[in-house]
């Protein structure tokens, strides 16, 4: 029997990745909305740091997800959940609520280096782990015009930091420093590591 992990995470592009490199997965969703589970609500704490939000949500997304299984009794797999942050002067930027977010969370990008975190954690059986991968951004001085083109287009609404750097807002990014992968929503070096500590053939 081929081995295969839960990924809980709602990402589409969290699972183009994986399937990238090959590991077979089944989702694990939590609910949303108004029936939201508080384990994994993401709303900052007062003062949290940037890398110790994105490292908190990941961990408690995959140790809710771990006993979501014996709940449910399912079989025992590695949970891989992941979140991303931007790092704007020690600020979290998470995603835009609206359109007017959007376009501000955008100027300020503007002309600017910022640092993406991206927090990815495997709990399985009582075992927790996590790691962090830190890239960092720099997007060219943009005009109002542009941002508001590219917000028009609908692909910053559920990014954290108002944009893909898989999609359109390409043509903003001056250079890049780290993860490609993980700057999109996984780092796939970390990931396939982790998951050979806990016995993943990847």
């Amino acid at each position: 029997m081929e081995p295969r992990i839960y990924l809980a995470s709602q990402s589409p592009r969290r699972r183009e990745l994986l399937a990238q490199i090959g590991v077979r997965f089944d989702l694990l969703l939590f609910r949303g909305g108004a029936r939201a589970d508080p384990e994994t609500d993401e709303t900052p704490l007062a003062g949290e740091a940037p890398a110790a939000y994105a490292l908190r949500v990941a961990a408690a997304k995959a140790a809710h997800g771990a006993r979501l299984l014996e709940w449910r009794r399912l079989p025992t797999r590695p949970v891989l959940s992941a979140d991303t942050t931007l790092d704007l002067d020690g600020e979290i930027i998470g995603k835009p609520r609206d359109d007017a977010e959007a376009m501000a969370i955008l100027a300020r990008l503007s002309g600017r280096t910022h640092r993406v975190l991206t927090a990815i954690a495997i709990a399985q059986a009582g075992r927790l782990e996590t790691r962090l991968s830190v890239s960092e951004v720099r997007f060219r001085p943009l005009a109002e015009v542009e941002i508001r083109r590219y917000v028009a287009t609908g692909e910053p609404h559920d990014k954290a930091g108002a944009y893909g750097l898989q999609g359109r807002a390409a043509m903003f990014i001056e250079e890049v420093r780290g993860s490609p992968s993980g700057i999109v929503g996984l780092p796939l070096c970390e990931t396939v590591l982790l998951l050979r500590e806990f016995g993943y053939p990847a």
